[in-house]
């Protein structure tokens, strides 16, 4: 066990790790894993890595887990870094590559989040875990809940994606539908959590999804030799990859697996639900709650993260930026992911096709810099946002064979 404590993220308040926790008793900020690096360091390598299995827990030192047999996996991580040649080729950019996480199991990379929560949550004896989603998170939750034998309890916004909620009922979860944003899902698990025996896993109030997450900085550094990007673009919802990444750099560097330099990193939101965005732009450290937040990215639709000043931190430290692009332009990167690269992107991977070419437009990125942008998940699950779309598009015309094809 090289976990040292756990440490909030604001007021610095020390925890005892080896007990449920959920965010920090004094400010109320997330609480992250603190560990013993100078002492790992005396042991693992970047070497010792060749042999090992391609999952998130080829980094098991550094997660939390103390024993092996606690460890609640379906395989997730170890996810492909693909140069993408042809849409690089389009935007001007020689280096472009695509992390994809719609080939995690749950098709997304929340499953990373919740391997680890829900591992942590088995040591530690909790029961029955309890999560607000709009989607992809629900579905990981449902699928690790039902493989660790753990009670899963989900309230979803009654326009979460058909597919995901079908996803979470068929892997045992209880679903309640709600009116209203993921935020009103999350007040309803704060209100209900005691009563009900649930334990709390909500995004980053609780400290171990965000160690699952930084496992996409850790693969980054090592499907790139050791080195880091120039550029990260990372479509951002609550935040927990973004966070996460800018822990691991950290963590690596004081391993003396990689040196100082760090990437820009790039915060994506959607248009209609972009309070990140809006913070950075106004210089502010915390990001006030977005009023009628609206998007069809529903991974987008976080009006109000509890991580805003992890991320407006992480963003300003690297120099890096937050931009916003519209429905109608995420939508069209999906799609041009999958015309150009074969990558079947969901609506917030989509993101970042847009949110490059903006970037590249007003000089904040330049065409030889190494850029990573993520897909987060799988466009399957949105099959009616996508059909619809096409059908808009569509216009009526006369078939090329003409009207005498016949059998």
């Amino acid at each position: 066990m090289h976990v040292k404590n756990l440490e909030c993220s604001f007021c610095h308040r020390e925890y005892e790790p080896g007990r449920l926790h959920n965010v920090c008793t004094e400010c109320g900020k997330p609480l992250l894993v603190r560990y013993d690096l100078k002492r790992i360091a005396k042991f693992l390598t970047r070497q010792s890595l060749f042999a090992r299995r391609s999952d998130i827990w080829r980094y098991r030192e550094l997660l939390p887990v103390r024993r092996e047999d606690n460890i609640v996996t379906l395989g997730e991580g170890w996810t492909p870094l693909l140069h993408a040649k042809t849409l690089g080729e389009s935007l001007g950019l020689s280096e472009l590559y695509v992390k994809d996480e719609s080939l995690n199991p749950t098709q997304s990379f929340k499953a990373r989040g919740m391997s680890v929560a829900v591992s942590m949550a088995k040591e530690l004896g909790a029961k029955k875990l309890a999560a607000p989603s709009a989607g992809n998170a629900g579905a990981a939750l449902a699928a690790y809940c039902a493989h660790a034998r753990i009670g899963a309890y989900l309230l979803m916004p009654r326009d979460t994606p058909r597919a995901n909620i079908i996803e979470c009922e068929v892997a045992g979860a209880h679903v309640r539908l709600m009116d209203g944003l993921i935020t009103d899902c999350g007040a309803e698990v704060a209100r209900l959590k005691e009563s009900e025996g649930w334990f709390d896993v909500s995004t980053l109030k609780e400290p171990y999804r965000v160690e699952g997450k930084k496992t996409l900085g850790f693969e980054i550094a090592e499907q790139l030799a050791w080195t880091l990007p120039d550029v990260i673009v990372y479509p951002t919802g609550g935040g927990t990859g973004l966070i996460g990444m800018w822990k691991a750099f950290d963590e690596l560097q004081q391993l003396g697996w990689i040196g100082e330099k760090r990437p820009r990193m790039i915060s994506v939101q959607a248009a209609g639900c972009a309070p990140i965005v809006r913070a950075f732009e106004a210089g502010d450290r915390f990001a006030e709650e977005f009023e009628n937040a609206a998007t069809v990215a529903s991974g987008l639709r976080v009006p109000k993260a509890i991580g805003d000043f992890l991320i407006l931190d992480a963003i300003r430290e690297s120099e890096g930026t937050a931009v916003s692009v519209t429905d109608e332009e995420l939508i069209e990167g999906a799609r041009e992911l999958a015309r150009s690269e074969g990558i079947f992107a969901s609506p917030e991977g989509g993101a970042c096709v847009p949110a490059i070419r903006q970037l590249l437009a007003r000089g904040a990125v330049k065409p030889d810099e190494k850029v990573v942008l993520f897909n987060t998940g799988s466009g399957i699950k949105y099959l009616d946002l996508f059909e619809s779309r096409s059908k808009a598009r569509k216009t009526p015309r006369k078939s090329a064979l003409g009207p005498a094809m016949r059998p």
